[in-house]
């Protein structure tokens, strides 16, 4: 069975969640207080795991400012709280027409819902008239045999109706005792009811605070067992026992303690080797476990009878400390895969998975590592709802499956509730800011980088560097190897917060920057800095022949300068002259900007590498010093490709 779609009325902050529709893997994206733990609370007392928090409790979760109204009604009206609609799948209808003989329903849909009064109502489209009519056919009865029976409205009247023939044909007498091993009791939808029940998938809660506790007073858990007082973390700690075969009440019998430690040991060593698939955060610990007798100096429980204790070990240190110290992500992860393999274990396979802000106390790595996780091993078997606001925790490729949660309020000061959108638009920016800033980054990453990418400062200098690379190509000459992905930075100031971000993904970076007064102290420090591999960094001046040299000293002063008098149409008295002056820098921007500055018009940089590019076969016979800006270029090039050919 498929969850589709749920609607959840009057549940703590939420009035009317109204319709939203659920795929196999579902994000609800939302801010703090926004009511995602609610939808997911709300969902689990459906069909939860543990039986006893599968109760609405309206005292404790109406809507309080609704409280006084629903006193005056629920009586004779049971509030409802969960309307959810499900999708039949083969593997439920192939047990389905075994268990009846026939496909008795209409169609694939059901509807289930539940509310304070904590009794489940099935809606399920049956035509029983129908259903009659195909029994008949199924064995094949005459229609002297069935005239009086096609005219039955239900079951129970077929039944009826067979029991009363005085002398009952073979068939007759087959299609009787059939309907009563099926419907024992005559109830067509009970029946259904039962079976579907039974098809119903267990729902699975576990929040980023869940987690096992480290420390445990066996006498402690003997009485909060008698007491129905567990919480989760030892719910979970009683999963580990249960994983190895053994209960509370025997692990403190003489001679036991050796035999569970070998047992509870190897369950680690198969949680740690899956742990450790999908955590990059350090590879060097175990878990261990111990028995001891209580230390009276320590506080009650834990200061009398045995107790068990679970301890993380750093084997790269080779240090341990008690498992509720360390690193919450690695404990929290520990404690799922501890609890959700007792779960299957005593559930199987059938299960919807509700994750409460999942990975909420992980690193940012850690938290992709965890939705590769869901995405690769629960995905494909499970329905998954979990809700996030952080924004490592969104799959860009899975843009359909994240919902909104909002807590509105209209402009008039009407209060709605929590609302879940079905899409991933949000007239709140701060509901949608996880979204927006995930799909940034991954947008950066798609659209500007690659696996070897060269970093410059603007964009007049990655048309140069294009340009270049095409001349050469064609004549034959070493060219640029598109390997490298071109990105602009925006200045020599951003390289450092560039490389920062895009570090995580192992991309192997090179930088181009203009070398000048005022860059000059920045380009040494990027050089010095362990941000990128030593010679990775690359200034102008190295292929320029001169001290200072932005990228368009590269193409000399007399093909530069040619290229702003066509780009700007200079003509006259304002043509400015091609032979390189005597005096002042060597520098043929600054040049052009002074120059600028006399004639009184704005000068761009990008306008010459824009002009270049749209009209190279015009004009690139008319620029001079080509061939020496082409071997300056060519140098260049041929030091970027030796990188790649080092990296490989």
């Amino acid at each position: 069975m498929i969850l589709k779609n749920v609607q959840i009325q009057d549940f703590k902050c939420i009035e009317d969640s109204e319709v939203f529709n659920l795929k196999q893997m579902n994000c609800l994206v939302g801010k703090n207080e926004a009511g995602k733990s609610a939808v997911l609370q709300a969902l689990y007392k459906l069909n939860p795991v543990v039986e006893i928090e599968g109760r609405f409790d309206p005292l404790i979760e109406y809507p309080r400012r609704k409280w006084s109204e629903y006193k005056e009604r629920h009586s004779t009206a049971p509030a409802n709280v969960l309307t959810t609609e499900w999708e039949l799948t083969d593997n439920d209808i192939e047990p389905l027409v075994t268990k009846f003989e026939i496909n008795v329903l209409a169609n694939n849909n059901i509807i289930l819902t539940k509310g304070y009064n904590n009794q489940l109502y099935w809606q399920i489209k049956m035509d029983e008239s129908l259903v009659i009519l195909k029994y008949l056919e199924s064995l094949k009865l005459s229609d002297e045999e069935s005239s009086d029976l096609k005219t039955s409205k239900t079951l129970q009247e077929l039944i009826n109706k067979l029991k009363a023939v005085p002398t009952r044909s073979d068939q007759q007498t087959a299609l009787l005792d059939k309907l009563n091993k099926i419907y024992p009791k005559g109830e067509l939808l009970k029946e259904v009811e039962k079976f579907l029940a039974t098809r119903l998938p267990k729902f699975v809660y576990f929040a980023d605070y869940d987690k096992m506790i480290g420390t445990v007073s066996i006498d402690d858990l003997r009485k909060r067992m008698q007491e129905n007082r567990l919480q989760m973390s030892h719910r979970i700690f009683m999963a580990l026992l249960n994983l190895v075969g053994t209960k509370p009440d025997e692990i403190d019998r003489i001679g036991k303690f050796e035999e569970l430690v070998a047992e509870l040991e190897a369950v680690s060593s198969r949680l740690s080797e899956e742990i450790f698939q999908y955590w990059s955060q350090n590879k060097y610990l175990e878990v261990e476990f111990r028995f001891d007798f209580a230390r009276p100096q320590d506080p009650a429980p834990l200061n009398s009878g045995y107790i068990f204790r679970t301890r993380i070990k750093n084997t790269r240190h080779g240090v341990t400390v008690g498992f509720d110290e360390r690193s919450t992500g690695f404990v929290w992860f520990f404690s799922f895969l501890i609890w959700f393999s007792q779960v299957k274990k005593n559930y199987g396979e059938n299960l919807v998975l509700l994750f409460d802000d999942p990975g909420l106390s992980l690193h940012a790595r850690a938290q992709a590592d965890l939705l590769r996780y869901m995405n690769e091993r629960l995905g494909p078997n499970y329905q998954v709802i979990y809700t996030t606001h952080s924004p490592f925790m969104i799959d860009p490729d899975n843009l359909l499956g994240v919902k909104t949660v909002e807590d509105v309020i209209t402009e008039e000061g009407e209060i709605l509730g929590t609302k879940i959108g079905d899409d991933v638009l949000s007239t709140d920016p701060d509901t949608v800011f996880p979204l927006q800033a995930h799909l940034g980054y991954d947008i950066a990453q798609t659209l500007f980088i690659g696996k070897h990418t060269l970093l410059v400062e603007g964009p007049s200098d990655l048309l140069y560097l294009k340009w270049f690379s095409k001349e050469l190509k064609e004549k034959g000459r070493k060219y640029l190897d598109p390997r490298w992905i071109i990105s602009v930075c925006g200045g020599i100031s951003k390289v450092a917060s560039f490389v920062t971000l895009f570090s995580g993904k192992k991309l192997h970076l090179a930088v181009l920057t203009d070398y000048h007064t005022g860059l000059k102290k920045q380009v040494r420090s990027l050089r010095e800095s362990e941000l990128l591999k030593a010679g990775h960094v690359f200034s102008a001046e190295m292929y320029a022949g001169q001290d200072e040299a932005d990228i368009e000293d590269l193409l000399g002063w007399s093909f530069y300068i040619e290229l702003v008098n066509l780009s700007y149409s200079l003509t006259g008295s304002q043509r400015m002259p091609i032979d390189k002056p005597t005096k002042g820098t060597a520098r043929v921007l600054v040049n052009v900007e002074e120059r600028f500055k006399s004639i009184c018009t704005e000068f761009d940089h990008y306008t010459p590498s824009v002009y270049l590019t749209e009209n190279s076969d015009k004009i690139k016979k008319s620029l001079p010093e080509m061939n020496e800006a082409l071997d300056k270029f060519e140098r260049l090039f041929i030091d970027l490709n030796h990188l790649l050919e080092i990296k490989n």
